[in-house]
């Protein structure tokens, strides 16, 4: 007989380690689409997408049923011992839509921590160099190394260090960084970045020494910030001078999350390698790393690898995935919904009652950003501190939208909300969740 959910959370809140963190005491029982259903009946509008990895929406039929029928023909076809077949056709669905086409060798891999660890490891011995340089606000996992390129918040690796040598963190293109005005220009933003690129290639880590250059295209727990197209085109042309190698690290802003397949399509810029997870199989434990096959022929066998890596039925799910991508337009739907977010958001900054307390909406696609005021920032801060804006207003905000039945996360050592729905969300459930969103910052501000 199955155990009650009180009897579960009891569970949950009596041998569930108190490192996970939760939005919220709840069982989810059921996903459907755009929505979540929990133990206690709430149907749940979802606008985190389990932090941007069910980008086809809960349970997807053709995903499911793909990953169902795999289940009855092989589960687990370890990798060292053969090929499997929807590894290959994994590979050959990927490959029309690279963002480049010297981007044509794949390592499949569980999870984006995993694959970012592989980037680098492939980086360090095809360069036969050393150290990686980072952002300032970056996020790329928990595991040992990927927690040692993770500059977000001190938490992912308090009382972790040491940490893993060689890493170089330099300031993204974001107002807060620089300390500047949000109406900041984002050529001044991009030629301050650049510059302390060179002097960090200059006074910490010689070019002789650099592997990589490592950067998210949006950074995501740094705050919801695209990358401006000319960020990464000086990155490419330093990286180019020096033979360092330039990784994108796609986790969260691949696969459609920002209106193109990948967001480096926006700048046009070429990366050395793709890191890639969350949306490629719409919820099954899947990552990979894509770089040119010339870099990775200086591999030797066995160098890369894993139990679990690119498992048969995540793949067979990421195939079925690539072919709802084109079936169902899904590009086409996310540029709408995209269009449709944005204008809601510029109603709410009109809202005069809420207006002033909101510094910035930014993002691309579905990856989108709304930060606010806060009178609790440093005395130094010369965007902030604004004395009369409301404490903790993102958080306050996500759970008042919580409480009105959709599910909204923060983001950043910033007062940050991010916006993370479904590809395909329908327009009736995004401007259910606009409205919800607008009704709730209306209230905290109203309550100071």
């Amino acid at each position: 007989m199955a155990s009650s959910a009180e009897t579960l959370l009891k569970v949950g809140a009596d041998h569930v380690t108190k490192g996970m963190g939760r939005l919220t005491e709840a069982i989810m029982t059921k996903g459907e689409g755009s929505y979540l259903t929990l133990h206690d009946g709430r149907r749940m509008l979802d606008f985190t997408c389990g932090i941007g990895v069910t980008n086809l929406g809960h349970c997807h039929p053709k995903v499911s049923k793909a990953a169902a029928d795999q289940c009855m023909n092989l589960v687990h076809g370890q990798i060292s011992i053969a090929y499997h077949q929807k590894y290959l056709e994994l590979v050959e669905n990927l490959i029309p839509v690279m963002p480049d086409p010297s981007l044509d060798s794949f390592f499949l891999w569980n999870s984006g921590s995993e694959a970012v660890e592989a980037a680098i490891k492939m980086a360090r011995y095809i360069t036969k160099r050393q150290n990686v340089i980072v952002m300032h606000g970056a996020y790329h996992g928990r595991t040992f190394g990927a927690m040692a390129l993770t500059r977000s918040k001190t938490v992912y690796f308090d009382g972790s260090e040491p940490l893993m040598p060689g890493v170089f963190p330099m300031p993204f293109p974001y107002w807060h960084q620089h300390n500047l005005p949000p109406t900041t220009s984002e050529d001044e933003l991009v030629s301050r970045s650049l510059y302390q690129l060179e002097l960090l290639l200059q006074q910490q880590t010689a070019p002789t020494r650099t592997a990589a250059i490592l950067v998210e295209p949006v950074i995501g727990e740094g705050g919801y910030v695209p990358a401006p197209p000319s960020f990464l085109k000086g990155l490419r042309e330093i990286a180019d001078k020096h033979g360092i190698l330039l990784i994108f690290d796609e986790v969260q802003s691949g696969f459609g999350r920002t209106g193109k397949y990948f967001a480096t399509e926006y700048s046009g810029v070429r990366p050395d390698m793709l890191i890639m997870a969350k949306g490629i199989a719409n919820g099954f434990p899947l990552s990979g790393v894509v770089t040119r096959k010339e870099l990775t022929d200086q591999l030797k066998p066995g160098q890369m690898g894993g139990t679990y890596a690119g498992n048969a039925v995540a793949c067979a799910a990421a195939v079925a995935c690539a072919e709802v991508m084109k079936e169902e337009n899904i590009l086409v739907n996310t540029q709408k919904r995209s269009t449709e977010l944005f204008a809601a958001l510029e109603r709410v900054r009109q809202n005069p009652a809420v207006g002033k307390h909101i510094l910035d909406i930014r993002g691309l696609g579905l990856m989108v950003g709304v930060e606010f005021a806060s009178p609790a920032t440093s005395k130094y801060d010369v965007a902030a501190p604004s004395p009369n804006a409301p404490k903790n207003m993102a958080s306050r905000v996500a759970k008042r939208c919580i409480e009105k039945g959709m599910y909204l996360l923060t983001t950043s050592i910033y007062e940050v909300v991010r916006f993370i729905p479904p590809l395909n969300i329908s327009e009736e459930d995004m401007k259910k969740g606009c409205d919800i969103f607008a009704e709730a910052v209306e209230e905290v501000v109203k309550e100071g």
